[in-house]
């Protein structure tokens, strides 16, 4: 589906760009959320199970930086991830107003067992594309993102 606006070319196709680039993102996290519904977690806490799995422990604010998360929802996220034994959090000894954030026992193997169905599910959702248009969408994806109007 595209734009049913009525504007220049260079507004059309932003727009229908904007929607189509919307949509794949929404097709594809609703996938990922349906298998990650089954393990009883939301994509903040996976994302956050993986930050931690692939990076090491980390200050909960540069948790909620890498998931593009606000404080107050990364506080939460992890706050479940915790009563759950997934993760545990301790002061930082340099700074107690700081939060460190690491892996249980219990966390690191649940992620080492989950994560290769995950990345089973992205490689069949990506197969569509040869290897050449997976990495110019990564290379375009990225210029979006870092795009600093």
């Amino acid at each position: 589906m595209g734009t049913h606006f009525k504007g220049s070319d260079k507004e059309e196709n932003s727009l229908n760009a904007y929607i189509k680039l919307v949509r794949a993102t929404e097709s594809i996290n609703s996938r990922q959320s349906k298998s990650l519904a089954k393990e009883n977690l939301t994509m903040s806490q996976f994302g956050a199970l993986e930050v931690l799995y692939h990076l090491g422990e980390l200050n909960q604010r540069e948790i909620g930086k890498k998931l593009l998360k606000s404080g107050g929802n990364i506080t939460l996220v992890i706050d479940n991830l915790v009563k759950r034994e997934l993760v545990k959090k301790k002061t930082d000894k340099s700074d107690r107003r700081a939060v460190i954030v690491s892996l249980t026992k219990k966390g690191q193997e649940f992620i080492e067992g989950y994560f290769p169905k995950h990345l089973a599910l992205i490689m069949e959702q990506f197969s569509v594309l040869t290897d050449e248009e997976r990495t110019e969408l990564a290379r375009i994806c990225k210029k979006l993102g870092l795009n600093n109007v």
